[in-house]
């Protein structure tokens, strides 16, 4: 920029101006060096810029060579500063304009006006348009990466809940068949050999919904390492329909249970399937964990527009020393399950004794229709 103004300097006699002296040249460099600089200090730079380009003005040289220089200046200040700044830098801009019409004493002051003001607002304007788009910008990268971490914090919850899901339901059902077969190993073999079957049997399939779930976690989940898996990336997620399965494990653990079904079954959407399948698994748990000697009743029920489980016990044998005040886990699970897929759900003590879990799920369309809807 700083050779262009040198170039156009040269020319000057031929526009009818005086040829630039050696200060005038410095000033005309003056004038355009400091943009260099105009995105760590805009008005600093705008200011260095106009004192020179006065100073060369007023020793009568030709305006023109020191234009370049303020009008990029002008535009800096109007990306980077509020509308007031930069106004304010335009008129300024648009005076020493006006001054330079009347130092060379021009014949077309109209014209010189009108190209102050012209020039002037449509550097300001293009620099508040840059300033905006920044702006915005910076807006979309800021949510964006909010998006992002709120996408990050739902999948470690949804892991969370998958993870205390498994483990703390199958544990469970291990530490009190373990405690079971460790009393009676002597004087009852027999059940004793039934309870170890028992923990073999729930370990194997706490190992295989744990396979699931990781194949499900990798980016490259069924491939190359499918195999040592052992088919169990392919396993289905469980749902009600094996309800019969979770109640005859833990009534041949020990626990006193039974199910209940009312209408007809359907199949559901994946996501609601497992939902309510959990919440009665978790519900089952904190039955062995906390009422071991309760007896439970697994209600379930098909309505046209809905599903509805509960999970009700006596409260008989309640260990009051491990029932944690604001609820554990579990119980944060649970919730959290029942709003992601639209449902309602109470959890908390009887009026004539025990402890009573409730939800209602809706269910779509297409899983009133047979089909599963993985975005229910």
């Amino acid at each position: 920029m700083a050779g262009v103004a040198l170039l156009l300097a040269g020319d000057s006699e031929s526009e009818g101006w005086p040829e630039p002296s050696a200060w005038g040249l410095v000033l005309a460099v003056l004038a355009q060096a400091p943009v260099a600089l105009r995105n760590r200090a805009p008005v600093t730079v705008f200011t260095a810029t106009q004192i020179a380009a006065f100073w060369y003005v007023s020793l009568g040289f030709w305006p023109v060579v020191c234009t370049f220089g303020p009008l990029l200046a002008l535009y800096t200040v109007a990306s980077a500063r509020p509308a007031r700044v930069a106004v304010g830098c335009a008129a300024v801009l648009a005076t020493l304009w006006v001054y330079g019409g009347v130092v060379s004493e021009s014949q077309s002051m109209p014209t010189v006006v009108a190209q102050a003001l012209l020039f002037g607002a449509v550097m300001v304007w293009f620099g508040t348009l840059a300033r905006r788009s920044a702006e915005l910008a910076r807006r979309l990268t800021a949510e964006q990466a909010e998006r992002a971490r709120r996408a990050v914090t739902d999948e470690r919850r949804r892991i969370a809940r998958e993870l205390h899901d498994i483990v703390a339901h199958h544990m469970s059902v291990v530490s009190v068949q373990t405690g079971l077969a460790s009393f009676v190993f002597d004087s009852d073999p027999p059940t004793a050999r039934a309870a170890l079957t028992t923990i073999a049997d729930t370990s194997r399939e706490a190992l295989d919904e744990l396979r699931r779930m990781l194949s499900v976690l990798r980016d490259d989940a069924g491939e190359g390492e499918g195999d040592s898996d052992g088919g169990a990336s392919v396993a289905p997620m469980p749902g009600l329909a094996r309800l019969d399965d979770l109640v005859e494990r833990l009534r041949a653990g020990g626990l006193s249970v039974r199910l209940l079904v009312e209408g007809p079954p359907r199949p559901l959407a994946p996501g609601v399937d497992l939902c309510a399948y959990r919440v009665v698994q978790e519900a089952l748990t904190n039955v062995i964990k906390h009422a071991p000697g309760a007896a439970a009743t697994v209600e379930l029920r098909y309505r046209p527009r809905h599903v509805a489980v509960s999970v009700i016990d006596d409260g008989k044998g309640v260990n009051q020393d491990r029932v944690l005040p604001g609820g554990g886990h579990g119980l944060i699970g649970m919730r959290e399950r029942a709003k992601l897929y639209g449902g309602t759900i109470s959890i908390g003590p009887r009026g004539d004794g025990g402890f009573a879990v409730r939800l209602v799920l809706p269910t779509s369309a297409a899983a009133r229709g047979g089909e599963g809807d993985p975005g229910a």
